[in-house]
């Protein structure tokens, strides 16, 4: 067998094979990686050239294996991937259309940037709202986990997941629907003939469309928060974790309630937090994909000039018109006094500090991540450079965010902690909408997915031990020293 695999991974036949990664071993299956030709699908679709460093578009897919009968194992990594972001040869599909003259000119660059940054903003919105939802969906009287932020982070894994594996939504962006008869033919005909070449294909040419990046980066990368994960991880650790009422007592619970309890249950509950966070997003990643491959034959096909000629210009409108509506409604709260949900004066209002700050900072936290993601990934395949800064980034500002928000601002005996009601509501939107954002657990958890185990232990212990020593020290610092007090605003943490 080595003698027909060359050191290109090509056979005799100058077809690619599968490379052998693994030794063969008595009573062991061999393991493979499989390295296809990759498409130029911005040439042919007249799509966006590819993005290497935004892991949630870039990532391969959860299942490699699609086929539970098969008698190999394949298994492609983030570091291949990585590798084959580089210009390569056309794909089958390229090289059987070009014969035929091209039928449509690509995107300007500027106005494919204005599609990606408008489906960013548009999806982040949605996603942040999502995340706020589900937050206070499941934080309830009795809830057996009292971090809400983890069914967030379940659910954006989830739909990363989806997205990920599935192969029908974006298929007319491959290109086929608009070859000449005779030309798709050939192009289905090889697709049989090499599925997996036919999968990395059409991989790559989905991670090229803005409705793609808008659904992956911006909705799930905001649907899911790393900051808020690693908040929970020190409250757990300090005894501060608030619970939701369950006992028929007429105290309401506050952060200077809780029982104290020994050092060592501390420890276990932060352990506690950290596992069942990191395993139900693995969980739910995998989960989606099987999803994905389950509802394969029912998934409609998105019509492409519907995505290009329609969608893609209504969301740059939405997308601006939506933030700019969020900013007016911050400015002009609908519960303030003379608005047309008021609730007599202004210390009763309460929709900038729970939702309406978080979407003003939303888009720019979800910008944020994406290009440095962008930027700082490609340097190293092996640690996503971009994500673990931008995750650290977000815990750092959500330590010294909430810190200032349970304070007094100054020494004086009737000063108001955190700075009075409006200030608490932007640091409330700050850690809501901007680090929310900015910081991710659907793509940490696709990249520990994708990486090489021993990469991904590495990856995900430093991101992990990053975010909470910071949290240790800045939080740390005003927990121990002077104390927290409870804030000046209504929270979701407070408002039950």
């Amino acid at each position: 067998m080595a003698g027909s695999i060359d050191a290109w991974g090509k056979g005799k036949d100058n077809k690619p094979r599968a490379e052998i990664t693994e030794e063969a071993r008595p009573g062991r299956r061999l393991q493979f990686c499989v390295h296809c030709g990759s498409a130029d699908p911005a040439a042919e679709a007249g799509t966006m050239d590819n993005r290497p460093g935004v892991d949630e578009i870039n990532a391969p897919a959860p299942v490699q294996n699609r086929d539970d009968t098969s008698e190999w194992r394949r298994q492609t990594h983030l570091e291949d991937e990585s590798l084959e972001s580089a210009p390569t040869p056309p794909s089958f599909h390229t090289r059987s259309s070009q014969a035929s003259p091209p039928r449509r000119d690509p995107l300007s660059p500027i106005a494919t940037q204005l599609y990606i940054v408008s489906h960013l903003i548009f999806f982040s919105l949605w996603g942040n709202l999502a995340r706020l939802g589900m937050q206070w969906l499941t934080f309830y009287p009795g809830a057996p986990i009292v971090t809400p932020v983890l069914w967030a982070n379940v659910g954006g894994s989830f739909v990363m997941g989806f997205l990920s594996e599935d192969g029908r939504l974006f298929r007319q962006e491959w290109g086929l629907d608009n070859m000449d008869p005779h030309t798709r033919e050939k192009a289905l005909e090889q697709e049989k003939s090499d599925p997996a070449a036919a999968k990395k294909a059409h991989a790559k040419t989905k991670k090229t469309i803005p409705l793609y990046i808008g659904l992956a980066t911006g909705f799930c990368g905001s649907f899911t928060s790393f900051s808020s994960f690693m908040r929970d991880v020190f409250l757990a650790l300090s005894n501060n974790l608030p619970t939701p009422l369950n006992h028929p007592y007429s105290a309401v619970p506050s952060f200077t309630s809780t029982i104290h309890r020994s050092g060592g249950y501390s420890f276990m509950a932060l352990l506690a937090v950290i596992v069942y966070t990191v395993a139900l997003s693995l969980a739910a990643l995998n989960v989606g994909a099987h999803f994905a491959l389950a509802l394969d034959r029912f998934t409609p096909t998105l019509p492409f000039r519907l995505i290009r000629k329609f969608v893609d210009p209504l969301v740059v409108v939405l997308a601006w018109g939506c933030w700019l509506g969020a900013i007016f409604l911050s400015i002009w709260p609908p519960d303030r006094p003379s608005g047309p949900s008021s609730r007599g004066s202004w210390t009763n209002e309460v929709w900038r500090g729970e939702v309406l700050f978080a979407l003003v900072f939303a888009p720019v936290g979800c910008l944020l991540r994406y290009y440095a993601s962008l930027k700082l990934n490609p340097i190293t395949a092996s640690f996503p450079l971009g994500t673990f800064a931008v995750n650290v980034f977000g815990c750092a500002v959500e330590a010294m965010c909430y810190s200032v928000q349970h304070v007094p601002i100054n020494s004086t005996a009737g000063a108001l902690v955190g700075g009075g009601r409006v200030s608490c509501q932007v640091l409330q939107g700050v850690m809501d909408g901007f680090c929310g954002t900015t910081t991710t657990v659907s793509t940490w958890v696709s990249e520990l997915q994708s990486l090489r185990r021993r990469h991904a232990y590495v990856y995900g212990m430093a991101s992990v031990v990053a975010g909470l020593c910071l949290m240790v020290i800045i939080m740390g610092s005003v927990r121990w020293t002077v104390g927290w007090s409870t804030p000046a605003c209504v929270t979701m943490r407070t408002s039950l």
